[in-house]
C-alpha cells in the first residue's frame, strides 16, 4: 500500500511551510498593530497642536487643554467595553476574524474624524460626534492588543514568546512613529490651509492603511493552541465571567501592572508634551516632534531586544527595571523637555520610551499570556489591559485640574510615580499559570 502524500511529506518542506506561515503571522499581527496605534495615536497628537482650538474654543488655554484631554480620555474608556465585547468572540469563535473587525472599526471611526465639521461650522454637535468616533476608537483598539500580542504567542515556540509578542507590541511604536511625522509634516502648512483643511488629511489617508491591513491579516490562520484547546476543552458561555470568578487577584495584579505600562505614556507623550509645547512656535514644537519620533524609533527597535531579554532572565526583572527607569526620569525631564535644546529633548524620549516603556512593554505580552489559561487568554488580556490603561489615561486631566495650568508638571510626576509602585508590586507578587 503506497502511503498517503502527508506521511511522506519531507520534513523539509513541513519546515518551510511552517516558517512560512509562522513569518505571515508575525507580519500580520505587527502591521495591523502598527496600523491602529497609528489610528490611535494620531489623535492624541493632533489633539494637542491642532485638534483643541478647533473643536474646543475655550476662554483659556487651560479650559482648551482639559476639553482636549477629556476626549483623550474618552477613547481609553471605551477600551475595556470593546476588550470585553472582542475579547468575548475571541475566546468564543477564535482570534483571526476579531483582528480584522478590530481594524475596520478602528479605522472607519479614524476616517470619519476627518470629516466632521468643526465647531465654527456645527456649534457643540462638532465636539458631541468627535467624541462619538473617539469612543469607536476606543472599542477598536480594546480587542486589538489582546488579539495581537495572543496570536504570535500562541504560535511561538517554546521559551520563546517575550520574542515573538514583542514584534506585534512594537506596533504601538511604529504607530506613535508614524502619527507624528505626518502631523509634523502637516503643521508645516500654512496657519489658514492647516485650519481650513491641512488637518484632515492624516484622518482620511488612514483609510488606505486599514485596507493593507484587513488583506495582510485574513490570510493568517487560526491560532493552532486555540484550535487544540477548543477540540478538548468545553468554550465557556461568557469567558470573562469565568476570568472575573476564577481569578480576581490576577485580573486586579495584571491591571495595575497594565497602569504602570499606560500611564508612562500618558505622562511623557501627552501630558508632559504639552506642557513643554504650551506657547510654543512651530521651530520648538517640532524639536517636541523630532524627539518624540526618536523615542518611538528607538523604542520599535529595542522591543525584540527586551523580548527576547525576558525569555531569558524572566518577565519580572525586566518590567521591574523598565518601571524603575521611568520613575528616575520623572525629575528632569519637565526641565530637559521645557530646555528647547533638541540633544536633550531626543535624550528624554529616547530613554523614556527607549528603555523604560520598551522594558515594561517588550515583556509584558508575554507576563499576561502566561498567567491565564488558553480558553480566557483573549477575554482576561483584554480586560486586565485595557483597565489599567483606562486608568491611566485620566492622568493628564487629572494633573491639569489639580494644578490649575497646562504647564505644571509636578501633580503628573506625582501621579506617574504613585502608579508605579504599584505596578511594581503588583509585578513582584505575580506568578505565572504555565
Amino acid at each position: 500500500m503506497n502511503a498517503s502524500p502527508a506521511t511522506t511529506e519531507p520534513k523539509s518542506a513541513v519546515a518551510r511551510r511552517s516558517g512560512s506561515t509562522t513569518r505571515r503571522v508575525l507580519l500580520a499581527s505587527t502591521v495591523g498593530s502598527a496600523i491602529e496605534w497609528y489610528d490611535f495615536y494620531l489623535y492624541s497628537t493632533a489633539s494637542v497642536l491642532i485638534i483643541g482650538p478647533l473643536f474646543f474654543p475655550g476662554s483659556s488655554p487651560t479650559a482648551t487643554v482639559l476639553a482636549t484631554f477629556a476626549t483623550y480620555a474618552a477613547g481609553f474608556v471605551a477600551r475595556p467595553l470593546g476588550g470585553v465585547i472582542i475579547g468575548h468572540f475571541g475566546d468564543r469563535v477564535g482570534r483571526k476574524n476579531m483582528l480584522a473587525l478590530t481594524l475596520l472599526v478602528m479605522g472607519l471611526a479614524t476616517f470619519l474624524v476627518g470629516v466632521l465639521p468643526t465647531y465654527e461650522q456645527a456649534g457643540i454637535l462638532a465636539p458631541a460626534l468627535l467624541v462619538t468616533l473617539r469612543i469607536l476608537q476606543g472599542i477598536g483598539i480594546g480587542g486589538e492588543w489582546g488579539g495581537a500580542v495572543l496570536m504570535s504567542a500562541e504560535y511561538a515556540p517554546p521559551g520563546r514568546k517575550g520574542l515573538w509578542t514583542a514584534f506585534p507590541a512594537a506596533g504601538f511604536p511604529l504607530g506613535l512613529l508614524g502619527s507624528t511625522a505626518v502631523i509634523e509634516l502637516v503643521l508645516r502648512m500654512p496657519e489658514p490651509q492647516l485650519r481650513a483643511w491641512g488637518w484632515r488629511l492624516p484622518f482620511l489617508a488612514s483609510i488606505a492603511l486599514v485596507a493593507l491591513g484587513v488583506v495582510v491579516r485574513r490570510k493568517v490562520a487560526e491560532s493552532p493552541e486555540y484550535v487544540r484547546a477548543k477540540r478538548t476543552t468545553a468554550v465557556s458561555a461568557l469567558p470573562v465571567r469565568d476570568v472575573l470568578r476564577h481569578t480576581p487577584g490576577k485580573v486586579v495584579r495584571g491591571a495595575l501592572a497594565a497602569l504602570g505600562l499606560a500611564v508612562i505614556v500618558s505622562t511623557f507623550t501627552v501630558q508632559l508634551f504639552t506642557a513643554a509645547s504650551a506657547g510654543q512656535q512651530h521651530t520648538a514644537r517640532s524639536v517636541l516632534l523630532l524627539g518624540l519620533a526618536a523615542g518611538a524609533l528607538a523604542e520599535a527597535l529595542m522591543l525584540p531586544a527586551f523580548g527576547a531579554l525576558s525569555d531569558r532572565w524572566g518577565r519580572r526583572p525586566v518590567i521591574l527595571s523598565g518601571y524603575a527607569i521611568c520613575a528616575l526620569l520623572a525629575v528632569p525631564a519637565p526641565y530637559w523637555l521645557a530646555s528647547g535644546e533638541p540633544w536633550l529633548v531626543i535624550m528624554t524620549f529616547v530613554l523614556a520610551m527607549g528603555a523604560g516603556h520598551a522594558a515594561v512593554y517588550g515583556a509584558f505580552a508575554s507576563f499576561l499570556v502566561e498567567m491565564f489559561p488558553v480558553q480566557q487568554r483573549y477575554s482576561a488580556l483584554a480586560v486586565t489591559y485595557q483597565l489599567g490603561a483606562t486608568i491611566a489615561s485620566f492622568s493628564p486631566l487629572v494633573a491639569t485640574a489639580v494644578a490649575g495650568s497646562e504647564r505644571a508638571t509636578l501633580p503628573g510626576i506625582l501621579i506617574m510615580i504613585g502608579c508605579l509602585a504599584l505596578a511594581s508590586a503588583a509585578v513582584a507578587s505575580s506568578r505565572p499559570e504555565t
